[in-house]
């Protein structure tokens, strides 16, 4: 087990303890296409509902995407993707209280997000897509969450995976972090997570949870999303089929656990009120570790 240590994650309104207790990202896809929910919150209204319930649930952060980035997708245009999200973000201002991440990759969606109340922006490129994102989150004294990714969402599970994949993670998150200090963003307002699932293989999944602690190496604090993934699925497979999505919620609590012991601050999930259970026990486990 890691300890973790404690970090203050500056918004801009207000900061963010980060290690006292793990903090959990509420997942709110406003996609027609996403893995996880097939299109269940695409409807603006229905999107709204389910963020304030995630907050009663015990979400910390809301995470808005509306670009799939599942393997196989395609990309969206800036307007596209805003027509989905901007409906939403007006429609909670004033109503949800926990903090707003955008998950985006574009600086002209994360500009106007930001604008429109968002305090994070999630970008799964870690800034390769469009480094001029980092540039709009100094700016603005966002928060900035750099995930590493091989490739891209429409091909990253057929390329070649790194033959070391803990070296191609840690080299990768630092060229994002590189990118990020160079344009602006102060390092109390970064937060790092490995990517699992983004252009990894089946067993890469499993040796990057069994050593986050080598992450944690990094000095910035740790998000890990892990919730219902494809590798769950394969794993938990029946008569030769991965299982589907939604039912991967133990699958889901026994990587949370993991991740939390091995250090995380923060984990992302589609599934609160169960995680908000299984994040309390493993917080008690690692607090008293020591």
């Amino acid at each position: 087990m890691t300890r973790r240590k404690i970090y203050k994650l500056k918004l801009r309104r207000g900061e963010l303890v980060l290690g006292r207790k793990t903090l959990l990202m509420g997942v709110l896809n406003v996609t027609p296409d996403s893995f996880s929910d097939g299109g269940k919150f695409f409807d603006p209204k229905r999107a709204v509902e389910h963020a304030l319930a995630m907050q009663r649930d015990g979400a910390d952060i809301l995470d808005i995407g509306a670009e799939s980035t599942r393997p196989g997708s395609a990309e969206i245009s800036a307007a596209e993707e805003l027509a989905r999200l901007l409906p939403v973000l007006e429609a909670l201002r004033g109503k949800l209280k926990i903090p707003i991440s955008v998950d985006t990759q574009k600086a002209a969606v994360a500009e106007i997000a930001i604008g429109a109340g968002a305090e994070i922006i999630n970008d799964v490129s870690g800034l390769r897509r469009d480094p001029r994102l980092a540039e709009v989150v100094a700016q603005h004294r966002a928060a900035l969450i750099l995930m590493h990714m091989r490739g891209a969402p429409a091909t990253m599970q057929k390329t070649p995976f790194a033959k070391d994949v803990m070296r191609d993670v840690v080299s990768g998150l630092k060229k994002s972090v590189s990118v990020a200090r160079k344009a602006g963003v102060a390092g109390n307002r970064i937060v790092v997570d490995p990517g699992i699932g983004f252009g990894k293989s089946f067993e890469q999944n499993y040796e990057l949870l069994a050593k986050l602690p080598e992450l944690a190496k990094l000095g910035y604090p740790l998000l890990v999303g892990i919730s219902r993934k494809g590798f769950l699925g394969k794993t938990l497979s029946r008569d030769g089929k991965p299982v589907p999505a939604e039912e991967r919620i133990w699958g889901t609590a026994a990587t949370v656990t993991a991740s939390i012991l091995g250090g995380a601050h923060l984990a992302r999930v589609h599934d609160v009120a169960e995680m908000a259970q299984v994040a309390r026990v493993a917080d008690s486990i690692l607090n008293n570790s020591a």
